[in-house]
């Protein structure tokens, strides 16, 4: 129901705005000039924010930050035999979500390529309104899961030091 009023609003707005630029006074037709150059603005900011990230996603940003979890882990693991079993099961439960995050980044990069490698509309054509909308849903989709997983992996770290700082005191 709020979705519906909410595309509804924004509907009666894109038409206000339209109507202004082409049929209003020379007032409304330049804030209507205005606003469209703003809504632009935000727009190339917003593609450039998502390929910044992109850029650094497949430079690795993620790989190398759990490569050091998993040497940090490695150590820990050889140093922890004087250590208690709840400590191990703790080690196993970080190293496990380690894994999947491990996974998931594999899963979006895979994904980052198929949506890069997906082909360009000929030229003299028009792109298809359906699929440019489906493709921008989908980078929405994967800027989305990014963010997410960039949560995830801060929580993880957070949770690794915790133990780590464990381990020295129980030693």
């Amino acid at each position: 129901m709020i979705r519906t009023l909410l595309k509804i609003g924004a509907l009666l707005v894109a038409g206000i705005l339209i109507y202004n630029y082409f049929f209003g006074t020379s007032a409304e037709k330049e804030q209507s000039r205005k606003i469209f150059g703003q809504v632009k603005d935000v727009v190339v900011s917003v593609g450039q924010l998502v390929k910044s990230e992109k850029t650094k996603f497949d430079a690795g940003k993620y790989d190398a930050a759990l490569e050091k979890l998993g040497g940090a882990y490695k150590l820990v693991r050889e140093q922890a035999k004087n250590l208690d079993d709840s400590f191990i099961k703790r080690l196993d439960e970080l190293e496990k979500r380690k894994s999947a995050l491990q996974s998931e980044i594999d899963s979006i990069e895979v994904r980052d390529r198929d949506l890069t490698a997906a082909p360009a509309p000929k030229k003299g054509l028009k792109a298809d309104p359906k699929a440019e909308k489906a493709k921008a849903e989908k980078a929405a989709d994967q800027q989305r899961r990014k963010e997410e997983l960039q949560r995830e992996l801060d929580q993880l770290f957070k949770d690794s030091e915790a133990l780590l700082q464990q381990a020295q005191e129980q030693e």
